[in-house]
């Protein structure tokens, strides 16, 4: 049994006649990962590749083939979350061109130019922004709980189920927000959705559930043409991408579906600790590159 057992983590994919330098448990490994994680990001509405992408570093993967690799991974996560969404009502056009078209402009250009900005500069002064935007759902939602409201106030409007403030200025900090995060998420890997729903809530004052839904959208399309320019480098690694790939589908999937059976105020809840959690992997990846 020992022996099978050591044999079994010494198997690589090349010995099966796959191009990549993955061993069998580590591709296992990462597949149970992105299932995982693409459970809860379809729950709150992310793609969280900031999860998967350290997770792929730690165990060996070069951080180009690995950004390469995750983006395409967050993108498909996102489709699968994003139709759910879709189906019932969940994805707002208006959000999706006012934002998600500069943000597909700026990952494509980012995906092309990923290596020129130092990457641990950027991932840092991310994973900072993100960390300030969790704590900051939490103390909404603490400040909820003492009043003991269940639709009140949320960033100082009621949201649940608010259409959003489609305002000139607030139409144009949008796509500044959304070209912003697609330059940085294009060029490191990630499609940083964790910076675009607070954005989206925050600026727009949209419900929650909707900017979640709209987020995915965004997600898959901002995702699939910053993959573009690693693809093009040869920074992907096609045998991890489509095992990760797929179960991040189905798990974003399920996922999606139990966003409309909880209340507001747990799904700021789990928005709050996600978003923290993302910001502290973030960072120290920052620190570390």
């Amino acid at each position: 049994m020992e022996q099978l057992f050591s044999s079994f983590l010494t198997f690589e994919l090349q010995d099966f006649g796959l191009s990549s330098n993955m061993s069998l448990w580590q591709v296992l490994l990462l597949t149970t990962v992105s299932l995982l994680v693409g459970i809860l990001g379809g729950f709150v509405g992310l793609a969280l590749g900031t999860i998967r992408l350290p997770t792929m570093l730690i165990l060996g993967m070069p951080p180009a083939i690995a950004g390469g690799t995750n983006i395409m991974v967050s993108s498909l996560s996102s489709l699968s979350g994003a139709i759910k969404h879709w189906r019932e009502g969940r994805v707002d056009l208006r959000i999706v061109l006012l934002m998600g078209v500069p943000a597909f402009g700026g990952a494509f250009v980012g995906g092309f130019l990923s290596g020129v900005v130092d990457e641990g500069i950027l991932l840092f002064l991310a994973g900072l922004l993100v960390l300030w935007q969790g704590m900051e759902f939490l103390i909404i939602y603490r400040n909820r709980v003492k009043k003991n409201q269940s639709s009140g106030p949320l960033f100082g409007a009621g949201l649940e189920g608010s259409p959003g403030l489609f305002t000139r200025g607030r139409i144009a900090a949008e796509a500044g927000i959304g070209l912003g995060v697609g330059l940085l998420g294009g060029s490191v890997g990630l499609i940083l959705g964790s910076i675009r729903l607070p954005a989206l809530i925050r600026v727009l004052k949209i419900d929650p559930r909707i900017a979640a839904g709209s987020n995915l959208f965004i997600g898959f399309f901002m995702g699939a043409v910053g993959w573009i320019g690693h693809a093009s480098q040869g920074e992907v690694d096609y045998p991890v991408l489509v095992s990760m790939g797929i179960t991040a589908m189905l798990g974003s999937w399920y996922g999606a579906r139990l966003t409309g059976r909880v209340n507001l105020d747990t799904l700021i809840l789990v928005m709050g600790f996600v978003l923290m959690a993302v910001g502290v992997l973030l960072s120290y990846r920052g620190i570390l590159s």
